[in-house]
């Protein structure tokens, strides 16, 4: 089947060919024929807008995947060996085999040199098959401000220019995201391409959109680094502009809600970051919470910092203390009075260190910040409704079960915690 391929790509297909099952390769020359008819080729190649076409994938990123996927013969004709061969390699290969394809797909000028200008078409074309226009216009660009923030998370050469093969490594781990997407080309954008899930953003229509920190292109970054279970419908459950500046709000809005969170919040310098919560938030003296939770930026770059594993400093959630060394707020990682990310009871104040609970830099511009705006998102599922156990609520007699004798034992534990 097919035209006739050399003696290198004929060993390269019998050896692509064992990663599969006979059903598998019954399914893709299903496939290939299916779009070689449309080729109008007599069964032997499939046409680049054919291809193109059926993944869902236009401009700069869809001619490179063509070309990579017919290993750059530049004669316009993919071919069931083609096919399979592209197939075993960037979704049956060795970790090493999948992240060189994609390296090499992010170089769509093809003039040998990988740099700024790739990731921002590559960009490009992702925003505008996740987030399709309304307008009919393929290619139009309405995401620039996202495609920014996700630009300024790579690093480039000492020249600002070139972006080697590690430079893209570190930025992967750091944009979910778009490894997902750029690692699932070869899926049919029907059938839930990885890498394309945007949650539902729901909130009350006395909440003024332009108010809301957490945007479309955000919760698609975000969500990156969460099981899809929790990327149907995201709730906001408290916003410092329509719910006040009040701590007993907030965690009262929160711990209701009983599930997953994330807390976002932009500070006086502009920078905006946050936290996810894998797990409730719980009122307690020390550190809790398990290795789901991560640090982000949302801007002025994007970037996911998952927990390193060096210690289990997650989560942070205590109220009505009146000992320094429990301060009173909510937060994330490091230790007591140099946390990864602090939201003081006080809302007015807040704090974020570098980090080895999750390998977070400094997520502000200084480490002591000023807030201005503080919202929280429920994510995933409702785990309980307002009000179904006792002490959801905050109130006095709530709070009044957290005096500080309760947990004067944690403050040794906590005064000699590492970062």
């Amino acid at each position: 089947m097919g035209n006739s391929q050399s003696p290198r790509s004929s060993s390269r297909f019998t050896t692509a060919s064992r990663a599969f099952t006979q059903k598998e390769l019954e399914d893709l020359e299903s496939l290939f024929l299916s779009l070689a008819a449309q080729s109008n080729s007599d069964g032997k190649f499939v046409s680049p807008s054919v291809f193109k076409s059926y993944f869902g994938l236009r401009g700069p990123l869809g001619e490179r995947l063509f070309d990579l996927v017919t290993q750059n013969r530049k004669d316009k004709k993919l071919t069931y060996e083609d096919l399979v061969i592209a197939k075993g390699t960037y979704e049956k290969g060795t970790n090493e085999d999948i992240e060189e394809f994609i390296y090499q797909l992010l170089g769509v000028s093809d003039d040998g040199v990988l740099g700024r200008s790739d990731l921002e078409s590559v960009l490009i074309a992702i925003f505008n098959s996740v987030f399709p226009s309304t307008n009919n216009e393929p290619g139009l660009d309405s995401h620039q401000d996202a495609i920014q923030i996700f630009v300024r998370a790579a690093t480039f050469s000492e020249n600002d220019e070139q972006f080697t093969y590690e430079n893209f490594k570190n930025w992967c781990s750091l944009l979910p995201s778009v490894r997902k997407f750029l690692g699932s080309l070869l899926m049919p954008p029907d059938i839930g391409r990885h890498g394309c899930q945007v949650p539902n953003l729901v909130y009350g229509e006395n909440v003024d959109s332009n108010l809301v920190l957490l945007k479309k292109e955000h919760a698609w970054h975000l969500g990156g680094a969460l099981p899809q279970h929790e990327l149907e419908e995201w709730r906001l459950l408290y916003h410092s502009a329509v719910n006040g500046l009040s701590f007993t709000t907030f965690l009262g809005n929160i711990t209701n809600d009983g599930g997953p969170t994330m807390l976002i919040v932009k500070d006086k310098e502009g920078y905006i970051y946050g936290g996810y919560a894998s797990q409730a938030w719980e009122r307690h003296g020390d550190f809790y919470g398990d290795l789901k939770s991560f640090l982000f930026q949302l801007y002025p770059k994007a970037a996911i910092f998952k927990p390193t594993g060096a210690n289990n400093h997650i989560q942070w959630c205590a109220v009505n203390f009146s000992s320094d060394s429990i301060p009173n707020g909510i937060g994330f990682g490091g230790r007591v009075n140099h946390f990864g990310l602090f939201v003081s009871a006080s809302f007015d104040q807040g704090e974020t260190f570098e980090c080895t609970t999750f390998g977070s830099p400094c997520l502000s511009k200084t480490n002591r910040v000023e807030l201005e705006v503080i919202e929280c998102w429920g994510v995933g599922q409702q785990e309980k409704q307002c009000g179904s156990k006792e002490n959801n609520g905050v109130t006095g007699s709530v709070l009044e079960r957290f005096k500080e004798d309760r947990h004067m034992l944690n403050m040794v534990g906590l005064a000699n915690s590492s970062d």
